[in-house]
C-alpha cells in the first residue's frame, strides 16, 4: 500500500528518466507495478484534457438549446429523407419528386404565424434546407422571420453493424465537420443525428451500445465546434414483444452508455438536447401500459441516467398515434418528482399524419391541412406543460403510425 509521499517519489523517478513524452511513457511502464500503471495512465489522460469551446461559443449553444425547449414549445421533425417521403406521398397518390416534396413542406412552414407559440424549431433534410416558397423566400428565412429556429439532419442513415444480430450503426462522420460549418453559415442553429437499437433476447449488444454512444458523442463534439446544438438521438425501437420493464432497463442502459461517451468526448452538456424514445411496451407485447405507467417508467429512466446539466429532453413519437404521443407526453409531465430538464416533443409523423391526409396534394385543401397542424401543435404544447385534456382528439389522430424497423 503506497502513501502519497511514496507515489510522489515514484512519479519523480519516472520524470527523471524522461525528457520527452514518449520516454515518459516508457519510463512509467518500466518503473511502475502493473496494478498502479492503469491508475497512473488515467492521471496522465486527465492532464491532457483541454477545453475546446470558447466561453462565447458555450453561451451561444446554451442560449439556442434553452430557446428550443422554452415552456410549451417543441420541435417539428420535417427531416424525412427522399426515400421516406415516398412512403408518405404514395398513400395520397402523389409522385415522390422534388416539387411535391417542396409543396408539402411549404404547407407546414407557411401555417399561421401562431404556430411559433408551440413550435420552437424545425429539423430539415438537406434538400429542404435550400428550397424556397412559391414567392421565392427561402424556407430558412421564412422560419427565422417567424421566430422559429432552423435545424438540420446530418446523419446519412443506418448501416449494418458487422458481427451483431441484425444491429446497426449510423454513417456520416467522415465529412461532418465541413458540412456542419456550411450549415451554420447557411442559417442552421441545431442538428440531429439518429442511431437505432433493437430490443431482443440478446440485443442490444454491448458492441451496438458502445458504437452508438461513441458515434453520437463524436457527432455532438463536431457540431458544437461549429456552433450547432446537437440533438442526441439513441432510439430504442418499439419493435418486439418486450414488456414495459424490459424497455425501461434497456433505455436506462443505453442512456448510461451515451452519457459516459459524451463525458469522455468532453461534450458541453448545457449545449445539447436528448431525443430518446418514451419507455413503452413493444408493439407485439400482449400487455399494454397506461399513460401513467409509461410516464412514470420514462421519468424514472431519465432520473437514473440523464445529467441535470442537460437543458431538455425532446421525445420522439416512435410510431405512436398522434393522440397517443400527446397523451403520453402529458402523462410524463404530470409525474411528480425531480425533473431538472424540460420534457417536450420532437415529433414527425405524430404532427404530420392528419395534415398529410387532409392536404392530399390539392391546393384547395391547404388551409384545412394547416388548421390540423395548428391543432396538433397546440395539443403537444399543452402536453409539454402537463395541461392536455384531450380537447384536440379525433378519430384520425388515434390511428397507429407504427412502421416495423422504421428508418428515416
Amino acid at each position: 500500500l503506497l502513501t502519497n509521499k511514496s507515489l510522489r517519489m515514484i512519479i519523480a523517478a519516472v520524470r527523471a528518466r524522461a525528457s520527452t513524452s514518449s520516454e515518459f511513457v516508457v519510463a512509467a511502464v518500466t518503473l511502475l507495478p502493473t496494478r498502479l500503471l492503469i491508475s497512473f495512465c488515467s492521471i496522465g489522460t486527465m492532464a491532457s484534457y483541454s477545453t475546446y469551446l470558447t466561453r462565447e461559443k458555450e453561451e451561444e449553444l446554451r442560449a439556442i438549446a434553452k430557446a428550443i425547449v422554452a415552456p410549451g414549445k417543441g420541435i417539428l421533425a420535417a427531416d424525412e429523407s427522399t426515400g421516406s417521403m415516398a412512403k408518405r406521398l404514395a398513400p395520397i397518390g402523389l409522385e415522390n419528386n422534388e416539387e411535391n416534396r417542396r409543396k408539402y413542406r411549404q404547407v407546414l412552414f407557411t401555417c399561421d404565424p401562431c404556430m411559433a407559440e408551440n413550435i420552437s424549431g424545425v429539423i430539415m433534410f438537406h434538400e429542404t434546407m435550400y428550397q424556397k416558397t412559391d414567392s421565392g423566400q427561402s424556407f430558412v428565412d421564412l422560419l427565422r422571420s417567424r421566430g422559429i429556429i432552423p435545424g438540420i439532419k446530418v446523419d446519412k442513415g443506418v448501416v449494418p453493424l458487422a458481427g451483431t444480430i441484425d444491429e446497426a450503426t449510423t454513417q456520416g462522420l467522415d465529412d461532418l465537420n465541413a458540412r456542419c460549418a456550411q450549415y451554420k453559415k447557411d442559417g442552421a442553429q441545431f442538428a440531429k443525428w439518429r442511431c437505432v437499437l433493437k430490443i431482443g433476447r440478446n440485443t442490444p449488444s454491448h458492441l451496438a451500445m458502445m458504437e452508438t454512444a461513441n458515434v453520437l458523442a463524436r457527432y455532438a463534439s463536431i457540431c458544437q465546434q461549429n456552433g450547432l446544438v446537437p440533438i442526441v438521438e439513441p432510439e430504442t425501437l418499439p419493435d418486439g414483444d418486450h414488456d414495459l420493464a424490459r424497455c425501461q432497463k434497456v433505455t436506462e442502459t443505453v442512456l448510461a452508455y451515451t452519457y459516459k461517451a459524451l463525458s469522455d468526448h468532453h461534450v458541453f452538456l448545457e449545449g445539447t438536447l436528448l431525443k430518446p424514445n418514451m419507455v413503452t411496451p413493444g408493439q407485439s407485447c400482449p400487455v399494454r401500459a397506461t399513460p401513467e405507467e409509461i410516464g412514470l417508467a420514462t421519468v424514472t429512466a431519465l432520473q437514473r441516467t440523464v445529467p441535470a446539466a442537460v437543458p431538455g429532453v425532446v421525445f420522439l413519437s416512435g410510431g405512436q398515434s398522434e393522440e397517443e404521443a400527446t397523451v403520453n407526453l402529458n402523462a410524463i409531465n404530470q409525474v411528480q418528482g425531480k425533473k431538472p430538464w424540460a420534457l417536450t416533443f420532437s415529433y414527425g409523423r405524430a404532427l404530420q399524419a392528419t395534415v398529410l391526409a387532409t392536404w392530399k396534394g390539392q391546393p384547395e385543401n391547404v388551409q384545412a391541412a394547416q388548421a390540423e397542424f395548428i391543432k396538433r401543435a397546440k395539443a403537444n404544447g399543452l402536453a409539454a406543460q402537463g395541461k392536455y385534456t384531450g380537447q384536440y382528439a379525433s378519430n384520425k389522430s388515434k390511428e397507429s403510425l407504427f412502421v416495423a424497423g422504421h428508418a428515416y
